[in-house]
């Protein structure tokens, strides 16, 4: 094979010989900024070309470019692979006895609860990878096998999530003779206040948790937030408590790009930037202040929408190879699967992740799905180009718009296309930074979620607004400055309702888009439109209550009596407005 257009600029910069010529033909991989870089890497040449023809000046840019590849091998991205570690039956002597590791197990545990065993055992030699663990929990004849992990100091941990109340026995496995063949029991009990177990698809395009209470994602994006430290996060916390946001995209490792410059205070391997990371042995206090802080989103009823793997990133994570990828999934699957309130995002904006390919992407996915037991709600999400949500593993589909400005107005044609929730996750940012997708008003954020609930959909929240500390919420969290959020949560009631819940589109008019259930009830929404008034017709007989709802007031105006058949209806003749029907029980006037 040899290099072409469409190569990633990425995979010929990782090729030793060819790494010159690249850097030269672009000389800003090699002076900018780490995130840019990285942009840079995704691209294939075409791509490339196509933005920056203009400062090129060169209309044969990509010919040369190629002819002076031309001599050197296409190596693609597989390099050399990383021998796999293979756990050593004689990890302990012979003379260690079976099942001596002191074991700490609780005799309780609240369905869809965190039940964790706790081991002390070997701490030789590397324990993350030399040591296989893992043990079966059953009750009647119900069996669900979860792997444990290390966490430093000698102590390894095994969770679990009992998805069914009664009596639990388990039983574990292991190379490391101490750990291996330790049995004990527990009773799950009836779940507390609040817990209502994992979500689960409903109805094709909606959500419930495990209990059957429907579920409404209102998601927020936070990036970064779990690495800004104690003071920082807490006050992140406290924001979301008063919230309306219920679920929240944010990244496991550190982020690195505009308005979020600084370290992390936990590495997630042990190693520094300067010298290089050990991928084989993670860093067990990172991760346990990962998932306190899920722990204490779950005690918020948030969803953590926990984004793997990022392209924004000067720590090389997004670069490890397979086998440091697939270590990294095995762990965090292990550690974090038992919480409920946890969703699997492989990537944020997969096609920018330069080394990884389609195949790399369903590899991920497969790890993720063998080793939760518990089945979270797991996708991917896209920059440039959609991923493929018609993929049997994909639960949802998580989205970026990828036109400039039609956003959620285009949530009916991807429910038809990929009969899947539509979750429109990046739909812009209210705020007023630089950037197209970071510096739109509250208003249309606004109107986005209202467009999109009412074709069926769901969107999410971001916001951007400069200031003297650089503390943006969509990266680093800290306090929402912005008009979106409490029209937002108006929304959401306005959403709880609806018959049973949820919105669902209804054929339309033309010009304004409606949910509801046919004869039965009626939400139109007018948008950016400002109509003096709207003439309806509906079905002869039927009687409707009917509302004007100022969307971005906030306020519903019941308006006296009843209609029926064909009608008009007087409006402000401003923005934001909508217009609620609903079917007015006769035995009752």
């Amino acid at each position: 094979m040899t290099f072409t257009e469409k190569t990633r600029i990425g995979t010929i910069y990782k090729n030793e010989a060819a790494r010159g010529i690249i850097m030269r033909r672009i000389p800003a991989l090699h002076t900018a900024a780490p995130h840019i870089a990285s942009l840079f890497k995704s691209l294939s040449l075409d791509q490339y070309y196509q933005f920056n023809q203009e400062e090129l000046s060169q209309s044969n840019w990509i010919a040369e470019t190629l002819s002076e590849l031309a001599d050197i091998p296409y190596e693609g991205l597989s390099g050399e692979q990383e021998p796999e570690t293979i756990p050593s039956a004689d990890y302990e002597p012979a003379g260690v006895p079976s099942a001596s590791a002191v074991v700490q197990a609780p005799a309780l545990a609240e369905q869809w609860g965190v039940y964790e065993v706790e081991l002390k055992g070997p701490s030789h030699g590397n324990p993350f990878t030399e040591v296989s663990l893992h043990a079966e929990f059953s009750s009647g004849g119900k069996i669900v096998r979860m792997g444990g992990f290390y966490d430093g100091d000698g102590i390894y941990r095994i969770r679990f999530m009992p998805d069914i109340q009664g009596d639990w026995k388990f039983r574990t496995s292991s190379n490391a003779r101490s750990l291996d063949g330790i049995e004990g029991v527990f009773r799950s009990v009836e779940p507390s206040p609040g817990n209502h177990g994992p979500l689960r698809v409903k109805d094709i395009f909606h959500f419930a948790y495990a209990d059957g209470t429907s579920y409404i994602p209102v998601g927020t994006t936070c990036y970064a937030w779990t690495h800004q430290g104690d003071d920082l996060e807490e006050q992140t916390l406290e924001t979301l408590k008063a919230s309306p946001f219920n679920k929240i995209r944010m990244c496991v490792f550190p982020k690195s790009y505009l308005f979020n410059e600084n370290e992390p205070v936990y590495d997630p391997f042990e190693g520094s930037l300067a010298e290089g990371w050990d991928y084989t042995r993670p860093n067990p206090a990172f991760f346990e202040h990962l998932e306190k802080r899920i722990a204490d989103l779950g005690r918020l009823g948030i969803e953590a929408d926990l984004i793997l793997f990022h392209p924004y990133d000067r720590w090389s994570y997004s670069e490890m190879p397979p086998a440091a990828d697939d270590r990294y999934l095995r762990y965090i699957t292990a550690r974090l699967s038992a919480y409920r309130n946890v969703w699997w995002s492989l990537a944020n904006e997969y096609d920018l992740m330069w080394s990884k390919e389609e195949g790399d992407w369903e590899r991920i996915a497969k790890i993720i799905k063998e080793n939760d037991p518990v089945d979270h709600l797991i996708s991917n999400h896209n920059c440039l180009s959609f991923y493929d949500y018609s993929k049997p593993w994909v639960t949802h589909c998580s989205i970026q718009r990828i036109d400039v400005y039609k956003t959620s107005e285009a949530t009916n044609e991807w429910r038809e296309k990929w009969k899947k929730p539509i979750i429109i996750d990046e739909c812009a940012y209210e705020g007023d930074i630089d950037q197209g997708w970071g510096n739109i008003s509250g208003e249309e954020m606004t109107r986005r979620f209202w467009e999109g609930a009412v074709r069926g959909g769901y969107v999410g929240h971001g916001e951007t607004y400069l200031n003297t500390d650089e503390i943006l919420w969509w990266s680093k969290g800290g306090k929402l400055t912005g008009t979106s959020p409490e029209r937002i949560a108006f929304l959401r009631r306005i959403t709880e309702e609806s018959p049973g819940g949820v919105l669902n589109p209804l054929p339309s008019d033309w010009d304004v888009p409606c949910a509801g259930i046919k004869d039965d009830y009626y939400l139109y929404y007018f948008g950016f439109n400002q109509p003096r008034f709207r003439k309806f017709n509906r079905k002869p007989g039927i009687l409707y209550q009917v509302e004007v709802i100022d969307t971005w007031m906030m306020s519903i105006e019941k308006l006296p009596g009843t209609y029926e058949g064909s009608f008009q209806i007087e409006l402000p003749g401003k923005a934001y407005m909508a217009v609620r029907l609903i079917k007015v029980d006769t035995k009752h006037v």
